[in-house]
C-alpha cells in the first residue's frame, strides 16, 4: 500500500512516517518504481511504536528496539529485556502522577473546608 493509505490507516501522518523510516525505526520495502510498499506487518509494528512513544519511550530506545527486531527472533530476550527496564519506568511516573494527584487533591480539599466555613459566616 501507499505512504497515503498507510498514513490514513494508522493514523499517522505522511510526514511523521518518512521521519520514522530515516530514523531507522521503520523499514519499507520499494516496487519496481521505487515507491514504498507497505504491508500488514507495517501496521502493526507503526501501532506498537505509536505506543511505546505514548508511554515516554524515547525515540532512541524505540531505534534500538527496531534494530533488534529486524534482526529477528534471537533477539527477543534483549527485546524484552528493553521492555521491562522501561515498564518499571513507566511505573515510577505512574507513582509520581499519583503522588502529584495526591497533592492537589489534598489543597483542593483544604480549599473546600475554608470556602465552606466562610459561607458559614
Amino acid at each position: 500500500m501507499t505512504i497515503g493509505e498507510f498514513s490514513v490507516i494508522t493514523g499517522i501522518s505522511t510526514y511523521t512516517l518518512r521521519y520514522y523510516e530515516k530514523k531507522g525505526l521503520l523499514r519499507v520495502s520499494r516496487d519496481n518504481a521505487q515507491r514504498r510498499d507497505y504491508s500488514e506487518d507495517d501496521i502493526e509494528w507503526v501501532k506498537f511504536i505509536k505506543r511505546l512513544k505514548d508511554t515516554g519511550m524515547l525515540l532512541r530506545d524505540i531505534k534500538h528496539y527496531s534494530d533488534l527486531r529486524y534482526q529477528g527472533d534471537d533477539t527477543m530476550t534483549e527485546r524484552m529485556d528493553l521492555l521491562i527496564q522501561h515498564r518499571k519506568s513507566v511505573v515510577e511516573e505512574q507513582r509520581k502522577w499519583a503522588e502529584y494527584l495526591q497533592n492537589l487533591d489534598e489543597k483542593i480539599s483544604i480549599y473546600q473546608d475554608r470556602i465552606s466555613e466562610s459561607e458559614k459566616d
